[in-house]
């Protein structure tokens, strides 16, 4: 690889921008596609397909055989609150390769004990997340029903651009839930980014249940809009 590419790959992943390396099979040539650069690039279609599928391959295009190299940031998930649901969400997101952070001040909740071999915060959310680095490549997950921490987490994460947001509660509460933020000055587009009630609608009711529909609702978001998260 060149090192002018080499250079320019390593800048662009240590910022958490998704970037693709096209190599000509037939003439060994190579040249780097940034993510702000897809919609305009010749290859966009593959390019685009090959970002939201994360995998990196040969394929036959009007340009000839081409490899492409595919570098995506690793995602997160973040959760606020140390509840049930996400003793049962951690793990899932773990195992399908999230780096998992869970928010909540409640320390009688927000501990190693109950969480093992997750990374806990015991604080308030605009204390604990702005040094996260919460990005595009971010799941972003409100679980307490307490609007004291879940709405300033959601307003952090609806100015992030996280590929998802979602939080917990039925429509009647989500209805109020919007309304404050709105009095906080959030637009109805903004608001409409907001996943609830949360999860795909499979019927869920126990803690576990519930957390395999919300990582159902994020993989299918992750997947869908990997080049440009709603």
């Amino acid at each position: 690889m060149q090192l002018d590419i080499l250079r320019s790959l390593n800048v662009e992943r240590a910022a958490r921008r998704p970037v693709v390396v096209v190599t000509d099979l037939g003439s060994g040539s190579q040249r780097l596609v940034k993510a702000a650069d897809v919609a305009g690039d010749p290859l966009r279609e593959p390019i685009e397909k090959r970002i939201r599928s994360g995998k990196s391959g040969t394929e036959e295009t009007a340009q000839g055989k081409v490899f492409f190299t595919v570098h995506v940031p690793p995602p997160r998930l973040v959760i606020t609150g140390a509840v049930h649901i996400s003793q049962a969400l951690a793990p899932i997101g773990r195992l399908l390769g999230y780096d998992v952070t869970i928010v909540d001040p409640r320390t009688a909740f927000a501990s190693i004990e109950r969480f093992p071999d997750v990374k806990v915060i015991a604080d308030w959310p605009d204390v604990a997340l702005p040094p996260l680095g919460i990005d595009r490549y971010t799941a972003f997950v409100a679980l307490t029903h307490d609007p004291k921490i879940d709405d300033p987490a959601l307003t952090h994460a609806l100015a992030r651009d996280c590929f998802y947001i979602g939080a917990l509660g039925s429509r009647k509460t989500h209805g109020r839930r919007i309304e404050r933020l709105k009095v906080q000055g959030l637009s109805d587009a903004a608001l409409a980014r907001i996943h609830a009630p949360i999860g795909l609608e499979i019927g869920a009711v126990s803690p576990p249940e519930i957390a395999v529909a919300i990582m159902g609702e994020i993989t299918a978001r992750l997947r869908q809009s990997a080049e440009k998260p709603q």
